[in-house]
């Protein structure tokens, strides 16, 4: 018989006689018998087997108040290491048993009375896990009745073909190509069908159409606009005043070979009196050459600069009392800083007085203009008005717009100074530096009877020629010379018109009485 563990043999076990089998010359059942937990025939079948060692006593409650005596006869392991001792130990001052009810929490020793652990608690003796006495239960096995060797990986067989994939092998390579032939066949005729279906269903369209070129164009004939234009637009030239910070563009028509520019006053009087201004002129080449003030008119809104250029192109002056209203003409400037632009119109009237007042400058002049409908705007101040010969007729000077403060585009009403007062003005500006005006001594105002209109007089200056003449306040001036008087301007342009010390009839109403006195201007 194998010794016990603790070095004494168990007892004998009791035989017990079952139900069932026979007495004698059977092997008895040695298994002990299943007895209440606690009662003393458990205790003594059971001591052999969960007895304690000998030497060993108390219980294995790790809660119990006295320390066990040392066994005897088992061998003490060493202390472990104090790395393992912080690693796994108990913390510091922690009495709680290791093992605990699920769901228990650890017991609080300054709030709770030591507990006593459900696993050495009464219940235990019910958990059959814990009674050995309670019958054995067969169940599943814990591990798998595999052998446990390695699965390996199955290797990788061929790739597969696109013919396996798609027809399963069940198609042969021949019955493949002549698909795909038919298949080509049925695009072909789908997509020659397509194009008869689009160019059948968009008429309008027309793949054969070829556009005709045109005939190679001819010399421009003489008296076109575009022969006049190259011949007038080098002529004309752009005129740039920058006064510090401020700045303003005109234009402006070379009259003569010395490098003579004329201009209108408005575009350089802002220049005319400050030293460190510069004024400029751009030819149509891009050439920029400086340019001096060598004259200025406020009367008339004229001015003559100075350029020092090498063999400037000089325009043609014509003669603007030949002019009749509905005759062609070509404006040539830089308006709103497009320079060597030309625009054409008619004469819409000539002898039109047109009073100018350039707001920011010293011009107040009143100018017998021609009118036309050509497009002039800001910027061909200054530039040539044109017949359809190409000689130069006025100079463009001023447009009505409905804008307020004169900032607005054209719309048709263009006016210039007529080139017969241009040259007479420019020469003198050129030989003296100045210009001089015939002058008949009034002031007066416009004024309309209903039947007849007229300037009437409203002062006479001391010494003047209109006082030598006899004429007196609250006279009506309806003519001087030739020409007939229906406001204030249209005297001031009729007595202009003269030559300095000429004598001329004026035509005055006084009292309901016409009158002719002869005036020394």
């Amino acid at each position: 018989m194998p010794a016990h563990p603790g070095g004494h043999p168990p007892p004998p076990p009791q035989q017990q006689h079952r139900p069932g089998q026979p007495a004698g010359g059977q092997s008895p059942d040695t298994r002990p018998a299943a007895h209440p937990a606690g009662s003393e025939a458990a205790e003594a079948s059971t001591a052999g087997v969960f007895g304690r060692p000998r030497g060993v006593e108390g219980s294995f409650d790790p809660t119990s108040r006295h320390e066990p005596p040392p066994i005897t006869g088992v061998q003490q392991s060493a202390p472990p290491a104090e790395a393992l001792v912080q690693a796994f130990g108990r913390p510091p001052q922690q009495v709680s048993a290791l093992q605990r009810a699920p769901g228990e929490s650890a017991p609080d020793p300054e709030r709770d009375a030591p507990a006593t652990s459900d696993f050495w608690s009464g219940r235990g003796a019910h958990d059959p896990w814990r009674n050995p006495a309670a019958g054995a239960i067969i169940g599943p096995p814990a591990v798998s009745e595999d052998s446990g060797d390695e699965r390996t990986e199955p290797g990788r067989g061929p790739l597969l073909s696109a013919r396996e994939v798609l027809f399963g092998q069940r198609v042969r390579p021949r019955a493949l190509a002549a698909l795909a032939a038919v298949a080509l066949v049925i695009a072909m005729v789908g997509g020659f069908v397509g194009r008869i279906t689009a160019e059948e269903g968009n008429p309008l369209t027309n793949p054969d159409v070829t556009l005709a070129e045109a005939e190679p164009g001819q010399d421009h004939p003489a008296g076109s606009v575009a022969d006049v234009a190259q011949r007038v637009v080098p002529a004309v030239v752009s005129v740039e005043v920058r006064v510090g910070s401020q700045g303003g563009t005109g234009s402006g028509v070379v009259i003569d070979g010395n490098g003579y520019v004329v201009t209108n006053n408005h575009v350089v009087s802002m220049a005319a009196d400050t030293p460190d201004a510069k004024v400029s002129t751009v030819f149509h080449d891009g050439t920029r050459a400086p340019a001096r003030i060598v004259g200025r008119d406020t009367k008339t809104d004229l001015a003559v600069l100075k350029v020092e250029v090498a063999n400037p192109t000089v325009a043609d002056l014509g003669k603007s009392s030949d002019l009749a209203v509905g005759d062609d003409v070509i404006a040539i400037g830089s308006p709103l800083g497009l320079a060597s632009t030309v625009t054409t119109g008619i004469v819409s009237s000539v002898n039109r007085p047109v009073r100018l007042a350039g707001e920011g400058t010293d011009t107040n002049a009143v100018i017998d203009a021609i009118q036309t409908d050509a497009a002039v705007n800001p910027g061909n101040s200054g530039g040539a008005l044109v017949d359809g010969n190409g000689a130069v007729v006025g100079i463009n000077s001023a447009i009505r717009t409905l804008g307020s403060g004169g900032e607005g585009g054209s719309i048709g009403l263009g006016f210039a100074i007529p080139i017969d007062d241009v040259r007479r003005i420019a020469e003198e500006l050129i030989q003296t530096g100045r210009a001089s005006h015939a002058d008949l001594g009034v002031n007066a105002k416009s004024v309309s009877d209903g039947m007849a209109d007229g300037a009437q007089v409203q002062n006479v200056r001391d010494g003047s020629p209109a006082q030598r003449a006899g004429l007196a306040e609250g006279d009506v001036i309806t003519k001087v010379g030739e020409r007939t008087v229906g406001s204030a301007d249209e005297l001031i342009v009729a007595v202009d018109s003269n030559p300095v010390g000429s004598r001329v009839p004026v035509t005055v109403v006084r009292e309901g009485r016409e009158l002719v006195l002869d005036a020394q201007l």
